[in-house]
């Protein structure tokens, strides 16, 4: 009896509470509070309901108050604050909250004609809807019932153009109309071909044409419920607009300030292969052959917006302008139908300097500064060649931890040299990419010493080619990678280290790498508006072929237990591929939904029976593992000991790993995240190294590392500060049957904080 009475409380006051946050209590007298709207469909047809009901619902107006599990707490927030509220807790109370939309906002007539619009757009012409409200204690909403039919469908397409020029340029695309027999009539299937069919015209030489002056005649007389449509021309249009224009004089400045007037009027000028520099010869900052690389508008060839936007958008990728603006006017030539062209061009300062200094923390507790100083140059050689002297210092020390004190330090000088095309020695036919390619060459020497255990000196030359496709598709090509690495300076205790770990010996010993690389990228980030983006980055790599070739054809078989030499070196000989997966769920209130899947395998032969150091694959730090410290998990079922090694951490051969996240806002530029990451890395089942467990297809998902956690970002755009709070769920390195952890979890115990939290400092999104 006291628990029925005790429940029967306990609903009373849930009942109440729900209605105070609601938010129903404080509406002025008589009016009700708008709950939503019903669409309801009365047919006889087979019709696809899901469809229709998407296109009608937006037509629905207003938008009612935001409920969550019935509750509206933003309207409690705005309805508590009062009409006029005068304290700042109420005010801040009624920018917080929500004004309620009441019943007697909603115009129902105006909705129903909206509908009936819409349903009219894709081909349901004889819908008519009603309306009828609903009232419930305190609140009202909207049923709309629309009597609808199956939506016309489209019989045939009739091009009737009077201007025959003009016609047979519309015919010759034809089939690539997006209006299809036996397809629904849609209005904006209609307004895009119309726009296709003027992006056509466009590139033929229809300067002054507007997708405005086609017209679409539909026909419902049929008594199937089919249509025909007849695509003609406005009655009045003007004569310019069905004329043919030809390119006449080009003229271009490179040097145009904003404050000018008529440049070609006050400025020398300079003929060169049919085109018109303005200015003097002397004063030209990029040689004319430069810019005329990057300018598909050519003297008397037809008018094409396709190549207008290709002149425009290469000029501004070249990096030495700010601003490029293309105007066209009406040539003064005797003959109609030719266009002056004029290419605005602003520069950018030719030199920058730029310096970061910037404080890392690793999850390994190595931290401290590091410093970037980078000089570029814009204009090299008057070819708008990029010219980039970077120097980067770095000093790191663990604070904590059993290696406390040790450090390391090290610098970077880095130059880099990037054309603005295909550096080759033959000829490469000029592309129709709206983006230049780029070919780079740089040399960089690196110097970093590990108090107590070695110094190591690194020479590397890279020449290769970057070029796009398209805005989401771009490809990286470095056919010559060199790089060559000397330890010197060892000490005791890292040669006792190599001594006790021939696996680790063998890593550091082939350190002379020549090869190439191949990497294509995909990425759907680049359209911001899309719902669902992807991302994928896939990379080849190999080193070695080359020079045991040589080797062969000389007589000399190289092999891993005999190997061949280059300078005085072992060079490394692998193959190696990687693929990097990503997809993004983006909602409507800007929160995120990110699942990653990586897979690498690297494969040492001939001259090599392990994958150098720096080309071995790592699991575990802040962008991959997040629970467990940097470079920490595997191979296999390997332990590794971080505090008693420091740095020197092991690779493998395979890496598999996988990601999730969500991202959330919290407080404008503070967002928050909660994540969940899978992963280890092995070695081949035929490396000779015996650390681990091999990789097998039949027991690699249960070597697998899990880790979960918390994170707060800083985010302002330009610059995002990461916060990852996280801990391991599995550690494949204990015993069958007792990897998983979550039963220990106990965040009351210091020793299990402090074994098991691992924070990860980083800047920008892991992925």
């Amino acid at each position: 009896m006291r628990t029925s009475i005790i429940n029967k409380y306990s609903f009373i006051l849930i009942c109440l509470l729900q209605a105070a946050c609601s938010g129903t209590k404080y509406l002025p007298k008589g009016e009700k509070l708008y709950t939503g709207a019903q669409i309801k469909f009365e047919t006889t047809d087979k019709i696809n309901r899901r469809d229709i009901k998407t296109i009608t619902k937006t037509a629905l107006r207003p938008e009612p108050n935001k409920s969550y599990l019935g509750i509206r707490p933003k309207l409690w927030l705005y309805m508590t604050a009062g009409e006029d509220p005068k304290s700042k807790f109420g005010k801040w109370l009624k920018k917080r909250g929500e004004a309620p939309v009441l019943i007697s906002s909603v115009k129902p007539g105006v909705t129903t004609a909206i509908i009936d619009a819409k349903l009219f757009n894709i081909g349901i012409f004889k819908s008519y809807s009603e309306s009828k409200i609903v009232e419930k204690n305190h609140t009202a909403k909207v049923i709309y019932t629309s009597h609808i039919h199956k939506p016309y469908t489209v019989k045939d397409l009739i091009y009737a153009i009077s201007d025959d020029s003009l016609s047979s340029t519309i015919l010759t695309e034809k089939k690539k109309s997006l209006i299809k027999p036996g397809e629904d009539y849609n209005l904006d299937i209609l307004k895009n071909e119309r726009i296709r069919i003027d992006a056509l015209l466009k590139n033929n030489g229809y300067f002054y044409f507007n997708p405005d002056y086609l017209l679409f005649k539909v026909d419902t007389s049929a008594v199937d419920r089919t249509i025909s449509l007849k695509l003609t021309l406005k009655d009045s249009i003007p004569k310019n607009a069905l004329t043919v224009y030809h390119i006449n004089n080009v003229y271009i400045d490179e040097d145009y300030s904003l404050n000018e007037g008529d440049t070609a009027i006050t400025k020398d000028t300079i003929r060169y292969q049919n085109y018109v520099f303005l200015g003097k010869e002397s004063e030209m900052k990029i040689r004319p052959t430069v810019i005329l690389r990057s300018v598909y508008l050519k003297k008397n060839e037809i008018y094409s917006r396709q190549n207008h936007n290709i002149t425009l958008n290469r000029l501004m990728s070249m990096g030495n302008f700010k601003f490029v603006q293309v105007k066209f006017s009406d040539s003064d030539t005797t003959a109609a139908g030719f266009l002056d062209v004029t290419i605005l061009m602003t520069t950018t300062t030719n030199r920058s300097f730029r310096a970061e200094i910037d404080i890392v923390s690793k999850s390994n507790n190595f931290t401290g500064p590091k410093m970037n100083l980078s000089i570029l140059n814009r204009n090299t050689f008057k070819g708008a060649e990029l010219l980039n002297l970077n120097m980067a210092g770095s000093f790191e020390a663990q604070f904590s931890g059993n290696n406390k004190n040790l450090y390391s330090y090290s610098w970077n000088p880095q130059i880099e040299l990037t054309f603005p095309r295909f550096l080759v020695p033959f000829n490469i036919k000029k592309t129709s990419s709206i983006y230049i390619p780029k070919t780079s060459l740089l040399l960089s020497y690196s110097y970093m010493k590990r108090v107590d255990y070695f110094d190591m000196r690194t020479f590397q030359f890279i020449y290769g080619f970057r070029w796009r496709e398209n805005i989401r598709k771009e490809h990286e090509l470095n056919p010559i990678n060199v790089s060559y690495t000397s330890i010197t300076n060892q000490s005791a205790a890292f040669t006792e280290l190599l001594a006790s770990n021939p696996f680790l010996k063998k890593s550091y010993e082939e350190l002379f790498i020549a090869g190439g690389n191949y990497s294509f990228t995909y990425n759907e980030q680049t359209e911001p508006l899309k719902k669902i983006q992807f991302f994928l980055l896939a990379t080849a790599e190999t080193a070695g072929n080359v020079f045991s070739l040589a080797k062969l054809i000389g007589g000399e078989k190289p092999s891993s237990e005999n190997p061949s030499k280059v300078i005085g070196s072992i060079y490394s000989q692998y193959v190696k591929l990687s693929i990097d997966a990503r997809g993004y769920y983006n909602f409507k209130d800007n929160n995120r939904l990110v699942m990653r899947f990586f897979a690498g395998v690297g494969k040492p032969f001939g001259n090599s029976s392990v994958l150098p150091y720096t080309r071995q694959f790592f699991s575990g730090g802040p962008n991959s593992l997040r629970g467990f410290q940097i470079n920490s998990v595997g191979p296999g079922t390997y332990y590794q000991n971080v505090d008693n090694r420091g740095f020197l951490q092991l690779g493998g051969d395979i890496k598999l790993e996988v990601n999730g996240e969500y991202r959330f806002n919290i407080y404008r530029f503070i967002k928050g995240a909660m994540f969940a990451d899978a992963g280890n890395v092995w070695l081949e089942k035929s490396n000779p190294a015996n650390i681990g467990s091999p990789f097998l297809f039949s027991g690699f998902m249960n070597e697998v590392a899990v880790g979960t956690g918390v994170g707060v970002r800083i985010d302002v755009s330009f610059f995002i500060l990461r916060f990852d709070l996280a801990m391991p769920l599995r550690k494949p390195w204990l015993e069958e049957n007792h990897r998983w952890v979550t039963d220990q979890i106990n965040f009351a115990n210091s020793s299990w904080r402090r074994e098991n939290l691992v924070l990860n400092v980083a800047i920008g999104y892991p992925f």
